[in-house]
């Protein structure tokens, strides 16, 4: 069609293009934030804004960091936090997946548990921490258990909702293909909730530092929480601002990590998002 063939008042229309945007792109500009964070921190502390005992400067947390590490304490405290976060999570994921899968892929197990989880998932984890202390002590077991039960109810939440999203047309022609239950979930079931779960297993992550922060408060004698009350009784700023900073940057990991299984897993997604 040519422009005369365009009716009175009409114009040719014309779609924008995507601009394909290079990896170190988008990587500097996902810096720019942290970078102007940093750079207004060491201007309030350089400028007598930000005084020691708020919070300590940009290079007296450096200084920390090497301190810490130095002695030991660092390395020790960041391989017991991690233990403790990774016990949890793994445990909360397992009863988080097998739980939706249940409610999610039989009516019985929706009509039996869907209720009860719901309910109980309303309740805030951290008002499980006395209780928790009551039933287990102050012992490794409340700490562990207590990231998994913060964990649990997203990775249910996301593998319910995407076990019942599943093609039943999908699901029934397999099944008359004669394929059996296990494989059926196996092999029909869970590829297509895939992005439900790994949506599920990024929460979870993300919740189980927070989580780990929490169970961190129940006397611990080491580990990041550790490090933390140590530092709040020295009145050590630039320790506490060490302990935040590792908390963050365990966080990002974790978000990090789930973003390249999605990439790996489901390479047909575009990281990159919906055109603006």
């Amino acid at each position: 069609m040519s422009d005369t063939d365009l009716r009175p008042g009409l114009v040719r229309p014309c779609p924008q293009r995507r601009r394909a945007r290079s990896r170190t792109y988008s990587a500097t500009v996902r810096t720019l934030g942290p970078l102007a964070l940093l750079v207004l921190w060491w201007a309030a502390s350089a400028t007598g804004l930000l005084t020691p005992d708020v919070l300590a400067s940009p290079a007296e947390v450096l200084r920390a960091v090497g301190e810490l590490w130095g002695n030991g304490q660092l390395p020790d405290a960041l391989t017991t936090s991690l233990t403790r976060s990774a016990l949890g999570l793994l445990i909360g994921l397992a009863a988080g997946l097998v739980l939706g899968i249940t409610t999610g892929f039989t009516r019985l197990g929706d009509e039996l548990l869907d209720s009860s989880i719901q309910t109980l998932r309303t309740i805030p984890f951290l008002s499980l921490v006395p209780l928790f202390m009551v039933w287990f002590g102050i012992n490794e077991t409340a700490k562990i258990l207590l990231i998994a039960v913060a964990t649990t109810f997203p990775m249910y939440v996301s593998t319910s909702s995407g076990v019942r999203n599943t093609d039943p047309k999908l699901i029934e022609a397999m099944r008359s293909f004669g394929m059996g239950r296990l494989a059926l979930v196996r092999e029909v079931v869970l590829p297509g909730a895939l992005p439900s779960l790994l949506a599920g297993l990024r929460l979870s992550m993300t919740l189980s530092v927070i989580a780990l922060i929490a169970a961190e408060e129940i006397n611990a004698t080491a580990g990041i929480g550790y490090l933390m009350s140590q530092a709040q009784s020295y009145a050590r700023t630039d320790i506490l601002a060490v302990c935040i900073l590792v908390y963050g940057l365990l966080g990002l990991t974790a978000d990090v990590v789930v973003r390249l299984l999605e990439r790996l897993l489901m390479p047909w997604r575009s990281p990159q998002g919906a055109p603006r």
